[in-house]
């Protein structure tokens, strides 16, 4: 009867994960052609005690392709405490740093408000300060924004390739949420993305009334707002499939950062407006659960050793293509994969546990969700 529940759960969680593989075979790839710029751009980046990473993040943005008078860059600082100053006179574009103005529970949410509120062209862009982004960044996102009726455009994120099983584990986990991100946009039902490279037009932020009915939760800048507007306007929402799209980001140092960001992104999971969102993270706890038991079983010798072999090895099949794919569009080595595969099931089932009753760390404050 075990086995057959068991069975029961890999199944699902297979025909699911089938699913997103299916939605990110249908994703066309963008090709960037010479088009006149015509897309006025805020780049809005919060940030907290970032005096590392700015001047890098920065840098990348002077030496974007795209016209000065289209570009400017409003950095929100979040009660910084690392002294970090701008230098005046040396950058390519408009820069403005101005301070937080906290009316929530959501720093980066009230961070993002903030810039809005001064903003003085037609479309949001929001990274993060560890990021980097290429010199066709923006160019990109405007031939995509001229050629398609939208109003909000989700893109790609990746790890700077770094040495070691720590980095190597966090690109593959990353790698497994940027598949589904790509995936869900394909089988058009789109219910993720990531802050670090999100566009959408002041105006249909404003249209949705901003992060209005989840301010009290922490995180889901970019989440709650795409699921918001896919409940909306849903032909407005486009996903940015292109190379040159690409922002680049840092891995974190520990496992201990590593176990605290991931519950900061999980926190958000229960207060989903997406139906399928909520289904999908459902049998993604539930298929990784399945596997612990099934493993804990196999120890006690209760479970036949064929029945548990075959469960091991179609989950890590599915589960291998998904990530194969997204790792071969960003380009990133997929390392200790096995490893990593036989490590993440007990490390997602902690992360979403521990979501769900304890309060997490992030930026040197601790917050409930």
């Amino acid at each position: 009867m075990l086995e057959l529940i068991l069975g029961t759960v890999f199944l699902i969680y297979i025909l699911f994960i089938g699913q997103l593989i299916y939605g990110f075979n249908r994703m066309k790839r963008f090709s960037r052609k010479e088009f006149t710029p015509k897309t006025s751009f805020t780049i809005v980046v919060p940030f907290r005690n970032e005096k590392e990473n700015l001047p890098n993040l920065l840098h990348s943005i002077s030496l974007l392709h795209y016209p000065k008078e289209l570009v400017e860059v409003i950095l929100v600082d979040d009660d910084s405490n690392d002294s970090w100053k701008m230098e005046d006179g040396r950058w390519k574009f408009e820069i403005r740093l101005i301070k937080n103005e906290r009316k929530s529970n959501s720093p980066k949410k009230d961070a993002i408000e903030t810039a809005i509120q001064v903003a003085k062209n037609d479309w949001i862009i929001t990274t993060d300060a560890d990021c980097l982004v290429q010199k066709n960044w923006l160019t990109t996102f405007d031939q995509y924004i001229q050629e398609n009726e939208v109003e909000m455009v989700a893109s790609g994120v990746c790890y700077v390739p770094k040495s070691g099983f720590l980095s190597a584990f966090q690109n593959l986990d990353f790698s497994s949420l940027q598949g589904a991100t790509i995936g869900s946009f394909g089988i058009e039902k789109p219910f993720m993305c990531n802050g670090a490279n999100f566009a959408y037009s002041k105006q249909f932020f404003k249209e949705l009334n901003g992060f209005v009915g989840n301010e009290t939760i922490a995180s889901g800048d970019d989440v709650f707002l795409l699921q918001k507007a896919v409940s909306v306007a849903p032909k407005k929402v486009g996903f940015l499939m292109a190379k040159e799209s690409i922002v680049t980001t840092k891995p974190v140092e520990t496992w201990t950062e590593l176990f605290q960001q991931r519950v900061r992104w999980a926190s958000k999971s229960t207060s989903y407006v997406s139906v399928y969102g909520t289904l999908l993270a459902l049998v993604v706890f539930g298929g990784n659960l399945a596997w612990i038991i099934s493993f804990l079983i196999w120890l006690l010798e209760t479970l036949d050793p064929n029945s548990f072999m075959l469960f091991l090895g179609l989950k890590f099949l599915i589960d291998f293509i998904l990530i194969y794919k997204t790792a071969s569009f960003f380009e990133s080595k997929l390392q200790y994969i096995l490893a990593s595969s036989l490590l993440y099931p007990f490390f997602s089932v902690s992360v979403a546990v521990y979501s769900l009753f304890w309060k997490y760390n992030w930026k040197g404050r601790n917050f409930r969700k």
